[in-house]
């Protein structure tokens, strides 16, 4: 089944029902302390984020589920970016590692397909992500601000990725850059399941 990572102003059908749970409400909370801080109405943060006040209210709430691209864009006009608003914050240190336990559940998919972001650089709109789908599954990426690219590495299964027409497979210890900033894919379109991970580059 497909699911789309494009921003839409109806809660109940962004990103097909895909955030988890726990973050949606941290999320809606951060957003909350963030937004009263700035003395910004939820009017005006929705209008700059390209939402309705509707929606704009039920994230805070914790009550929608919105698109990955959608809480990307409430977090520039914030002034942070996603990774901030969704996971805890920890004092600066030469290096931090995280075990497992400590990786934020942002998506799901067909029973068995997910998406953790496992690092996030401060203030460099870089995200290093771990996915699975499983057999069939898919996800659909909106065009990411120009100039913008994802790798990949696949160390399980294949991966089939779709840009500008092209449908191209990355097998098993491939890895693949690709220019986001335009619509895009990937899929599972073989029978076992396919890991991979994946670094977002946003340009600003």
């Amino acid at each position: 089944m497909e699911h789309s990572g494009g921003a839409t102003d109806a809660a109940h059908l962004t990103d097909h029902g895909a955030l988890d749970d726990d973050l949606l409400g941290r999320l809606g909370g951060r957003v909350r302390e963030l937004r009263t801080g700035k003395s910004m109405t939820v009017q005006q943060l929705a209008e700059r984020s390209g939402i309705s006040r509707r929606l704009m209210t039920q994230i805070e709430l914790g009550q929608a589920n919105p698109s990955l691209v959608t809480v990307t864009r409430i977090a520039r006009q914030l002034g942070t970016d996603f990774a901030a608003l969704v996971a805890a914050h920890e004092p600066e240190q030469p290096i931090t590692v995280h075990g497992g336990d400590a990786h934020v559940l942002v998506w799901t998919g067909e029973p068995g397909s997910a998406a953790h972001l496992l690092e996030s650089a401060d203030e460099r709109a870089v995200d290093l992500w771990r996915w699975r789908l499983v057999p069939g599954d898919s996800y659909r990426g909106h065009a990411d601000p120009a100039r913008s690219q994802e790798l990949f590495y696949v160390f399980e299964g294949e991966l089939t990725v779709t840009v500008d027409g092209q449908r191209v497979a990355i097998s098993a210890g491939e890895s693949a850059l690709l220019r986001s900033d335009r619509p895009y894919s990937y899929e599972n379109s073989a029978k076992t399941p396919v890991e991979f991970v994946r670094s977002v580059l946003l340009s600003t």
